[in-house]
């Protein structure tokens, strides 16, 4: 029988409140280098304009797209590697379709929207090990 009383965990209540952006026009090298001074797994791309879209940009995107490639970072733009759009989770979704939506959109991390801006990032292992969610 289901637990009436159990308190529903939302995004925002799990959401890593730290963030880090990056214009898409930086190149690979230096958004590397701001992924390791602000000890970040990812890096939200800018919008260039209200009707613009968000970015982001992984470690997983500098492996396909300068490594694995052979270019050098110094050359590749991040608008060249990053994910656009991005998939954003609103701030009040359950957690429970919160890791359902990312794991069956094969991603690890997400931005998290409220009335259209980003207060934070969520991701499948802060659901797990930042959480006392079990």
């Amino acid at each position: 029988m289901a637990d009436d009383n159990k308190t529903i965990i939302r995004a925002k209540d799990v959401l890593e409140k730290s963030f880090v952006f990056i214009d898409g026009m930086a190149t690979a090298q230096e958004a590397a280098a701001k992924m390791r001074s602000e000890r970040s797994r990812c890096l939200l791309v800018q919008k260039r304009h209200d009707d613009d879209a968000w970015g982001i940009v992984v470690i997983q995107d500098f492996i396909k797209g300068v490594l694995v490639a052979g270019r050098s970072p110094a050359e590749v733009n991040v608008y060249e590697i990053m994910t656009k759009p991005v998939i954003t989770v609103p701030a009040d979704m359950d957690i429970r379709y919160v890791a359902r939506l990312l794991y069956h959109a094969g991603i690890r991390r997400a931005p998290v929207e409220e009335k259209g801006e980003l207060i934070g990032v969520i991701s499948l292992s802060s659901l797990i090990l930042d959480n006392e969610l079990f």
